[in-house]
């Protein structure tokens, strides 16, 4: 497996690795969670986002997304990896790259993001913390998290993607 990363807004986006992005999404989120929603929310698109993923080859095998939230916060959300890669650290990587991107892009912003409950230990180890009171959104358990502008980047060592992630 030769991973390569890459970030882009969506108008940039070549249209098969678009739809690799996007099938990934729908993969994990729809199929293998059973969560029936709307995955295309308008928020790709907005002014200044970026889709980032992990590639395989042409095979898109991981994707997450950079938003700026009206507050003025960056928002890491639509975190998804394919099955067959999970637990090999690509999505420790394409979090930890999507967060130096959050401090070029504003290093005085926070960073949040909306954590599938079982999942927060994971974030954790990015320096988020649960920040408000847990949630259901399309059946399945969430926290709030935020992690604070002067936070360091370090992963822990050992750090692991659960399934799903």
């Amino acid at each position: 497996m030769l991973l390569t990363y890459h970030r882009e807004a969506v108008a940039r986006l070549d249209p098969l690795t678009l739809y690799g992005i996007l099938r990934l999404r729908l993969d994990v989120f729809v199929v293998e969670q059973a969560a029936a929603y709307a995955d295309l929310d308008g928020r790709d698109v907005e002014d200044g986002a970026e889709l980032h993923w992990a590639a395989d080859g042409p095979e898109v095998v991981a994707t997450l997304r950079v938003l700026r939230d009206p507050d003025g916060a960056l928002r890491v959300g639509r975190v998804a990896t394919a099955a067959r890669v999970r637990a090999h650290g690509v999505a420790s990587e394409l979090v930890r790259r999507a967060l130096e991107r959050c401090a070029e892009l504003d290093a005085r912003a926070p960073v949040v993001l909306d954590a599938q409950a079982h999942l927060a230990d994971w974030y954790a180890r990015f320096g988020f913390v649960v920040d408000g009171a847990g949630f259901e959104e399309d059946g399945i358990p969430h926290v709030p998290m935020r992690r604070a502008p002067a936070v360091g980047l370090r992963v822990a060592p050992g750090a692991r993607p659960r399934p799903g992630v």
